[in-house]
């Protein structure tokens, strides 16, 4: 049975109250490059790109692109996400196309129609991160931007902690299939089935699928004040997740007079 109803079901309920479903604030949207991007990955200007913002619906990531100048298309799996991105561009009088569908199927899509992808963390969500990368491949230009976000797969193997509050690793790191429920699920999203993807799968697929990998971060989480037990507090002993910042090489035969290259220096 595909995993794809149910992770519909798990989002369209996480929508509603839930602090992914964060809207873009006024504040948030007076410098929505420096808010969606600290580490000065994303150009001097969105103006006029084309952005396509993968599994990202919930009325934040989309609406920073639009109010700053770049064309938006979102695609993600829940109707209800979805329908955050809508209202809020709305209310603000953006247009955002909206597109409900799978991250590895993106068939609706043209080929390199994108300067842009910025998925947040969601490629746990799926089986098989090759395809999905060979999709987001396809839909960008030569020279174009992926920024993305992802779990580490040793913190998707933490299975509980012990009595010592030592946080153990209980999940094989060579299964095959959705994760197994756990004590642990500080970072997982209840109700959702989600799938360990190997350092091999996460950088390897990715420079076998058409990138060059330029930057990786991964983002602090540790709070020492924190509480066993506490997300903050595990985040100090295992990283929950790694960003990545990847260009689309040139495809053969395309002259570099075709493609929309740019650079952190303009």
């Amino acid at each position: 049975m595909s995993h794809l109803p149910q992770n519909r079901t798990a989002w369209n309920r996480l929508a509603k109250g839930s602090p992914f479903a964060h809207v873009a604030t006024d504040e948030e949207c007076r410098a929505p490059l420096a808010t969606l991007d600290s580490r000065g990955w994303l150009p001097p200007s969105v103006v006029g790109l084309n952005v396509l913002c993968l599994a990202g619906a919930g009325g934040w990531q989309t609406i920073l692109y639009a109010v700053a100048g770049a064309n938006v298309t979102v695609v993600d799996l829940s109707s209800e996400m979805l329908w955050l991105d809508q209202q809020e561009a709305a209310k603000r009088g953006l247009t955002v196309r909206t597109i409900e569908g799978s991250m590895d199927d993106m068939a609706m899509l043209e080929d390199a129609s994108f300067d842009i992808v910025h998925q947040p963390v969601s490629t746990c969500y799926v089986r098989d991160l090759s395809k999905t990368y060979r999709e987001i491949a396809r839909v960008l230009r030569d020279g174009g931007l992926y920024i993305s976000q992802h779990k580490q797969p040793t913190s998707l193997q933490i299975s509980h902690r012990d009595e010592e509050d030592r946080y153990v690793i209980g999940v094989e790191y060579y299964r095959d299939g959705p994760l197994p429920n756990v004590a642990d699920d500080s970072y997982r999203e209840r109700g959702a089935v989600e799938f360990l993807h190997r350092w091999d799968d996460l950088i390897g697929e990715l420079c076998r699928s058409g990138f060059v990998l330029e930057d990786l971060r991964e983002p602090f989480r540790a709070d020492h004040k924190a509480a066993p037990g506490h997300f903050g507090h595990r985040g100090r002993f295992v990283p929950p997740y790694v960003r990545l910042k990847a260009r689309r090489v040139a495809r053969a035969g395309v002259s570099e007079s075709t493609q929309r290259i740019w650079t952190p220096s303009g």
